[in-house]
């Protein structure tokens, strides 16, 4: 089996065989990374897809200081965050009663991992981003830091702060 090196030197001379290669070693992490950021969606999808024409497109500029997967993952989040940003800008309204409580469609009961879920698509792109890799991708705080190009101090204050605002709306709902 060839290096991810190997096959981004032959791909560099015009090999597409050889991209082909790293895309499917790859793309489940990417995809896996993506969906967390934006769920199963047609948007996640373009996502991944994207993430790989960003990489080929920027390939000569890969010095290898990170490993590869590493680098995609950083692409993947770093697209994921502008999707995010893009849905914030298109207002997704959440229905609450007057009370501050979700409305649900024809019962008002939630499966309890469906409202965290709804709860962290609610967070900020910033400290989302924190949590899917902390938490549901399960790198480490300093890979963490690595991938989002960010001070270890900001990831564990972004992570205290999104756990702190999970904590508080889950609070709110479920009482």
């Amino acid at each position: 089996m060839m290096s991810d090196q190997q096959l981004i030197e032959l791909t560099l001379d015009g090999d597409w065989k050889a991209f082909k290669e790293l895309v499917v070693r790859y793309e489940g992490k990417v995809a896996g990374v993506v969906q967390s950021m934006l769920g199963k969606t047609p948007e996640a999808e373009d996502v991944g897809q994207e993430v790989f024409v960003r990489f080929y497109e920027s390939l000569k500029k890969f010095r290898g200081e990170s490993a590869l997967g590493t680098y995609l993952v950083r692409i993947a989040i770093n697209l994921s965050l502008n999707e995010l940003k893009k849905r914030r800008r298109q207002l997704q309204v959440f229905v609450h009663d007057e009370a501050g409580h979700l409305v649900g469609g024809s019962d008002d009961r939630f499966d309890l991992r469906e409202l965290l879920d709804l709860e962290i698509n609610r967070l900020e792109p910033e400290f989302k981003a924190v949590l899917t890799l902390r938490l549901r991708e399960g790198y480490s705080t300093e890979e963490t830091a690595e991938i989002l190009a960010i001070p270890l101090g900001t990831v564990l204050s972004r992570l205290a702060r999104a756990q702190q605002k999970l904590r508080n709306r889950l609070s709110t709902q479920l009482t």
